[in-house]
């Protein structure tokens, strides 16, 4: 389906990326592709500016600013997609890739660690195979003459 007739990237319920946020680049694959692969463009880069899109609350956008640090170059995320040797398979692979990317960054984080220590069953079973260990050990060393 070409890109005008699309209305977005549905990442969840609540949030679709527009078609007109989201932008292309192709270049060549490496890999599989026969007498093809010096030709075709079927490596594709999925570009999304983070900071500037108009698709996200205040919150939503401040979440993924800070969970996609790392794969962030100033406030935008790249996608790069080139398992396939169709270039629109990997136009639906990068596609795929960015919304289940998002859709994880956007979840609320989970309950706070709360700190345990370990039970005194756990510690005493926990030195027995430390003994039973050692003695498997001591049993494997040349006799000592004494």
């Amino acid at each position: 389906m070409p890109a005008s007739h699309r209305p977005g990237l549905r990442v969840s319920a609540s949030l679709v990326i527009p078609e007109t946020e989201l932008s292309w680049r192709f270049s060549r694959s490496s890999g599989p592709g026969g007498q093809g692969v010096n030709t075709a463009d079927s490596r594709v880069e999925l570009v999304w500016d983070v900071a500037a899109s108009a698709a996200l609350s205040p919150v939503q956008r401040a979440r993924l600013l800070d969970r996609l640090t790392t794969r962030l170059v100033n406030g935008v995320l790249t996608i790069a997609a080139s398992e396939h040797r169709a270039q629109l398979r990997n136009r639906e692979a990068a596609r795929e890739r960015l919304a289940a990317l998002v859709d994880e960054a956007l979840k609320p984080p989970g309950p706070p660690r709360r700190a345990t220590r370990p039970s005194r069953g756990s510690k005493e079973r926990h030195l027995k195979a430390k003994h039973r260990r050692s003695d498997v050990k001591q049993l494997r060393r040349p006799p000592r003459d004494a």
